[in-house]
């Protein structure tokens, strides 16, 4: 079994030799501690401006040297490396001495030993140098990821980790930039029968400038997980929203439905929350069904190619129902009732004196209602959209 460890180097002049005599001693001791039985060390200068292609070279035939002209990126340097080479697990370390290549044997052991696809260093944990603003960062991007995914390992953008070649297809397409890491892990995570291990593994103190900034990477990082969960998972953040917004609608009216439990008038000033609750409950329940017909839409798309978890969910249920349309009948009834005898009135006489909150309660009413029977038309079509796929696909 062929182990890779891809080292991507931009401008680390300072550490890359270093790197390189630790990767080559670590080898023998890589292959006495798991079931690896070659090891390679590609190193990838990625247009440094410095000395960093000068040094790596005079390790001649012992590594292998990739030299791109012009910088692509920290993902470009190892995806170029791992698609360039013939080996069944793929590693990745960064070129800055603060990764201790040793460690690449237990890591590869628990990836065999756990049957996982993918098995990812972690640097939280308290013998780590890894800075506290990184620290604290990685702990919040992997809480947002658990949070979406419901799994998930602690450090979520590591740079030294493990991946079997038979699972990075499943994986592709990955960016080129520092969101390499955290996009691959975003990936595994929602991808379904994909085990992801981790182990703690030390993390020193970096030699020269970190490339990593902190707001600009982390935006890029959220962007990253937030971009993967509306793909794969879509009903999962609009869902979060959606409750937010009910949750505020309904605490909006506890103040006139208590008022009307206890047989209290309506005051005129509580139109406001009237109209900012129907407001919210139209908006939560709009954005329920968008979750669920971007899930739909996931699963039509990408069901028979990619090994997803796309569960139906509640609204799967809901919307699957026979009995589905007696539903936004009701809300229709049940906006009608309140009016109707101010509508019997205005037939009559060509006069309202009905309370304005109840024509409020009939527009909330009648658009939950619409917007409940749009969804099942368009989850409709989708269905024979995807089955027309399907059927091309075949």
């Amino acid at each position: 079994m062929k182990l890779l460890i891809a080292i991507p180097a931009l401008n680390e002049e300072e550490s890359i030799a270093a790197v390189v005599r630790e990767s080559l001693a670590a080898a023998p001791k890589i292959i006495a501690q798991s079931p690896v039985t070659q090891v390679e060390i590609a190193v990838v200068n990625d247009g440094s401006t410095d000395r960093t292609p000068a040094i790596a070279s005079e390790f001649g035939a012992a590594i292998t040297l990739i030299n791109f002209e012009q910088n692509q990126g920290y993902g470009a340097a190892i995806k170029h490396a791992w698609l360039n080479s013939d080996a069944e697990l793929l590693a990745m370390m960064d070129a800055d001495t603060t990764c201790d290549p040793n460690h690449f044997g237990p890591l590869c052991q628990t990836l065999v030993e756990q049957q996982a696809d993918m098995v990812v260093g972690c640097r939280l944990h308290a013998g780590s140098a890894i800075p506290p603003i990184r620290r604290f960062g990685n702990l919040l991007f992997g809480l947002v990821l658990r949070l979406m995914s419901t799994r998930g390992p602690r450090d979520i953008a590591s740079g030294m980790r493990v991946i079997r070649r038979s699972a990075l297809e499943r994986l592709l397409p990955l960016p080129d930039g520092l969101d390499f890491s955290t996009a691959m892990t975003a990936r595994a995570l929602f991808s379904d029968g994909m085990p992801v291990a981790e182990i703690d593994v030390p993390y020193a103190d970096r030699s020269g400038q970190s490339k990593l900034h902190p707001l600009k990477d982390g935006l890029r990082f959220l962007r990253v997980i937030l971009g993967t969960t509306l793909l794969y998972r879509p009903s999962r953040p609009l869902g979060l929203a959606a409750a937010v917004l009910l949750l505020i609608a309904g605490g909006y009216m506890l103040s006139p439905l208590g008022r009307f439990l206890t047989g209290e008038p309506i005051k005129d000033w509580m139109i406001y929350r009237f109209v900012v609750s129907s407001l919210f409950a139209v908006a939560g329940v709009l954005l329920l069904c968008a979750g669920h017909l971007a899930r739909s839409l996931s699963r039509a798309a990408l069901a028979r190619r990619e090994p997803i978890a796309l569960d139906r969910g509640m609204l799967g249920a809901l919307f699957g129902m026979r009995g589905f349309w007696l539903l936004p009948f009701l809300l229709w009834a049940l906006g009608t009732w309140p009016i109707l005898p101010a509508a019997t009135e205005y037939l009559a006489t060509g006069t309202v004196h009905a309370h304005w909150s109840r024509f409020i309660l009939m527009a909330t009413l009648y658009n939950l209602a619409l917007i409940l029977a749009v969804t099942k038309l368009l989850e409709s079509i989708l269905k024979l959209v995807a089955r027309r796929v399907d059927y091309l696909s075949r």
